[in-house]
C-alpha cells in the first residue's frame, strides 16, 4: 500500500470510529445483570467476602461472544485465571500495525453494600430518570458495561485500524489481603507483555467525573501507641498519661512531616487542591473507669503523598521522627504541673506500627501521545477539558508507570458516589463516555 493510500484508510478508519456511540439497550441489559451478580462480588476477605469474579466475567463474555473470532468477528478474546473462579478478561480488536491503545483498570469486583442502610436495593440495578443505581455503576462495573459495549460497537463497525485496541477487565482490584489474583498476576506471568501495551497510552478506566485524572497521592496508614503507666487519676503524679504522651507526640511528628515535606512547586502545575499531608483519623485507649489514667492510647491516621515525593521516604523519616522522641521524651510538651512522661520507676515510650506499608502516587506524563489523546477527546465531546488530580488513591497505576507504560486516567461515574450508600451513575455521563473513548482511538488513529 502506498504512503497516500494508507493515509486514506487511516483517515477513513478514525472517521468510522469517531461516529460510534452507546448501543444504550445493549449497556443497560450487561449492567443490569452485573449488578445482578453483587452480592457475589463484594470483595472484603476479612468479614469473609471474596468474590466469584467469573460471575461477573460471564456476562461480558457471553456479549462479546457474537463478535469473536470463533464466530466470524474480529475480537479476540481470552479468560485468564490464577485462582479459581477469579478470572480477568483480555480483548484485542486486532490493527494492522505494532502499536495499541489500551483500556485497563475497570475491576469486576466491588466494595460491599449494607441493603440495611441503603434506599434502593444494592443489589439489582434501578432507574431514575437519568440517574442508574445500585452497588458498582460507578466503581466500576458501570465502566465494565461501558467498555464491552464499546468493543461490540467496534466489532460491528469493522474499521480497518493501524493500532490494535486492546480491554484488559481486572480481578481483584478493591482489596490487596490477596496477591497474584489481578494485574499483578497478569503482570508477572507475562501476560501483559504479550499483549504489547507499552506500545500506546493505557488508558486507566477507574476514575470519575468526565475529565481527564492526571495526578493521584500515595497512601501511608499508621499507628502511633503511647505506652504510659495506669494509675488512680486522683494521683497523676504517679501516673504516665498515655493519652497526653500520643497527642503530643502525635503534633510533633505532624509538625516535622510538614517542614520536611512542604507543598511542592509541581503540585500548582498538576493541579492538587490540597498539598501532602499527615492527620489522626481514630483514635482509642485501653478499657477502664473515667477515674483511671490508662496503661496506652494509640492514634491512627494516614498520610497522603502527592506523587512528587516518595512514600519510602516518608516512612523513614516519620520513623527516625519517632526514634528521636523516644530517646528523648523531655522534648515534648506537658500538660500541668503533674504531667510527665518519665517516672523513677517508669518511662513512657511510643511505638510506630504501620497499618499499609504505602504505595506513591502518580503524575501522569503531560507530554505523551495518551496524554494529549485523552484531553483532546474529552475537549472535542464535552466542549471543555480541565484535567485535575486527586489526593486520593488508585492502586496499581504507579506500578505501571514505574514498568514503563504510559498510564492516563479517566473516569466517567461521580466521585461523590464512590463506595457510598446509593451509589449511583448518569446515563448520559455513559453515553458520553463512550464518545471520548471512541474519540481517544480515533485520534490516535488519525
Amino acid at each position: 500500500m502506498s504512503a497516500m493510500a494508507e493515509t486514506a484508510s487511516t483517515s477513513t478508519a478514525a472517521a468510522v470510529v469517531s461516529q460510534i456511540v452507546m448501543n444504550e439497550d445493549r449497556f443497560l441489559s450487561i449492567l443490569e445483570k452485573l449488578i445482578g451478580q453483587v452480592a457475589t462480588l463484594q470483595n472484603n476477605p476479612s468479614q469473609g467476602l471474596v468474590p466469584r469474579e467469573d460471575n461477573a466475567g460471564d456476562i461480558v463474555l457471553e456479549a462479546l461472544k457474537p463478535y469473536t473470532v470463533e464466530n466470524g468477528g474480529p475480537l479476540l478474546v481470552e479468560r485468564v485465571h490464577f485462582t479459581e473462579g477469579r478470572g480477568n478478561i483480555l480483548v484485542r480488536y486486532p490493527g494492522t500495525g505494532d502499536k495499541t491503545v489500551s483500556f485497563l483498570g475497570s475491576h469486576l469486583d466491588v466494595v460491599p453494600a449494607n441493603p440495611e442502610t441503603w434506599e434502593v436495593d444494592p443489589f439489582h440495578l434501578s432507574r431514575d430518570g437519568d440517574m442508574l443505581y445500585g452497588r458498582g455503576t460507578t466503581d466500576c462495573l458501570g465502566h465494565v458495561a461501558l467498555i464491552t459495549d464499546l468493543f461490540c460497537s467496534l466489532a460491528e463497525a469493522k474499521p480497518a485500524l493501524a493500532r490494535t485496541v486492546v480491554g484488559v477487565f481486572i480481578a481483584n482490584e478493591e482489596n490487596g489481603e490477596i496477591e497474584g489474583v489481578g494485574i499483578d498476576g497478569l503482570n508477572s506471568s507475562g501476560k501483559l507483555d504479550e499483549l504489547n501495551l507499552k506500545n500506546g497510552p493505557v488508558m486507566w478506566v477507574d476514575s470519575a467525573d468526565s475529565q481527564p485524572c492526571i495526578g493521584t497521592a500515595g497512601n501511608l496508614q499508621w499507628s502511633v501507641r503511647a505506652h504510659g503507666k495506669l494509675f488512680h487519676s486522683g494521683l497523676p503524679h504517679q501516673a504516665i498519661n498515655p493519652l497526653e504522651l500520643a497527642m503530643e507526640a502525635v503534633a510533633e511528628i505532624q509538625k516535622r512531616f510538614y517542614r520536611d515535606f512542604p507543598p511542592h512547586p509541581e503540585e500548582a502545575r498538576y493541579n492538587y487542591k490540597t498539598p501532602s499531608t499527615m492527620k489522626p483519623t481514630q483514635m482509642e485507649c485501653a478499657k477502664g473507669s473515667v477515674n483511671q489514667i490508662p496503661p496506652h492510647a494509640t492514634i491512627m491516621g494516614d498520610c497522603r503523598v502527592t506523587p512528587f515525593y516518595k512514600v519510602a521516604d516518608v516512612r523513614a523519616a516519620i520513623e527516625a521522627y519517632v526514634a528521636d522522641l523516644n530517646n528523648n521524651l523531655a522534648q515534648l510538651p506537658t500538660r500541668g504541673p503533674c504531667s510527665k512522661y518519665e517516672l523513677p520507676d517508669r518511662k513512657g515510650r511510643i511505638e510506630l506500627t504501620w497499618i499499609f506499608d504505602g504505595e506513591d502516587g502518580i503524575a501522569c506524563s503531560l507530554d505523551s501521545e495518551g496524554n494529549a489523546a485523552l484531553v483532546g477527546a474529552t475537549r472535542d465531546v464535552t466542549g471543555d477539558a480541565q484535567p485535575y488530580s486527586i489526593s486520593g488513591s488508585l492502586p496499581l497505576v504507579r506500578w505501571m508507570q514505574d514498568n514503563g507504560f504510559d498510564v492516563q486516567i479517566c473516569g466517567y461515574g461521580l466521585s461523590s458516589r464512590y463506595h457510598a450508600e446509593n451509589e449511583c451513575c448518569s446515563l448520559s455521563k455513559m453515553k458520553e463516555a463512550t464518545r471520548i473513548l471512541a474519540a481517544v482511538i480515533a485520534r490516535l488513529e488519525a
